[in-house]
């Protein structure tokens, strides 16, 4: 069935590239009118005008979602140029690893700003719009915001973070129109992945490895993921909120593991 947002418009943090640039290309294919709010400045006009071709349209504004004022001036020029905002995707996100001796008060600060605070600013400023008319909040969390990954306590805490968000946000707007959902991505083919494996002295077999821990065999793609959220942002959704999506190969299915899958009791009694 195909999802129809025309007429609607659409806020994409972190737009510019990965999970961001899938979901505000969808968004656009759907009918919506796309806002791409990022700091790279090279990448996000790019994208934007990759996106407005053959009638879609999306516009970018160069925004540091961590900065109160930036936020605030930036949601004002989107309602200036569209009229309203019908559906944001809360998605600007980085890496960084360490654990809490490790890891410096300004990298923890630098992380929690953007992937945490960021996503509480811009819903600050986006709601009151939403009120007069309604809409739909997804948050871009992780499989993270239920489990954890060693040498990254900041990262893990502000996944779980955005999940406590979405559903405190649910509660708050449920009988105001607003529907806030969370969608909980595995490991997805981005530049973020991509960076994060070169970091390694063999940036394929990080590749390989992440492949093996899901239980469809492979990691997943920034479209998958994109296809959840605007399902989620989209009326066949209209009786979902404070839901948790979690889309992840099969990720956080199997106790103990995949590798336990392929060596522990469960294998060794399969026929």
């Amino acid at each position: 069935m195909t999802i129809s947002l025309q007429g609607k418009v659409a806020i994409v943090t972190g737009g510019a590239m990965g999970i961001g640039e899938a979901t505000a290309r969808r968004l656009a294919d759907s009918g919506a009118s796309v806002a791409i709010l990022d700091v790279d400045r090279d990448a996000g006009p790019k994208t934007a005008n990759d996106i407005s071709q053959n009638g879609r349209v999306c516009e970018f504004f160069a925004c540091n979602i961590a900065v109160n004022e930036q936020v605030s001036r930036t949601v004002d020029a989107v309602v200036s140029k569209f009229g309203t905002i019908d559906i944001l995707v809360n998605n600007a996100g980085i890496q960084s690893y360490g654990d809490v001796v490790s890891t410096s008060e300004e990298d923890w600060d630098r992380l929690m700003g953007i992937n945490l605070k960021g996503c509480f600013l811009v819903s600050k400023f986006v709601v009151p719009h939403m009120l007069k008319s309604g809409g739909a909040i997804v948050i871009v969390g992780s499989v993270q915001s239920f489990s954890a990954v060693a040498n990254s306590v900041a990262y893990v805490t502000a996944k779980h973070g955005l999940l406590g968000l979405t559903r405190a946000m649910s509660l708050d707007y449920a009988q105001k129109g607003i529907r806030v959902n969370c969608v909980c991505p595995g490991a997805i083919d981005t530049p973020m992945l991509r960076w994060a494996a070169s970091l390694a002295p063999d940036p394929d077999e990080v590749i390989r490895a992440c492949d093996r821990m899901h239980a469809m065999g492979r990691i997943g793609k920034a479209d998958e993921v994109a296809d959840a959220i605007v399902y989620l942002a989209s009326p066949m959704a209209s009786f979902i909120t404070g839901a948790a999506l979690v889309v992840d190969g099969g990720m956080l299915v199997p106790a103990g593991g995949m590798g336990f899958q392929e060596g522990g009791t469960g294998a060794a009694t399969h026929k």
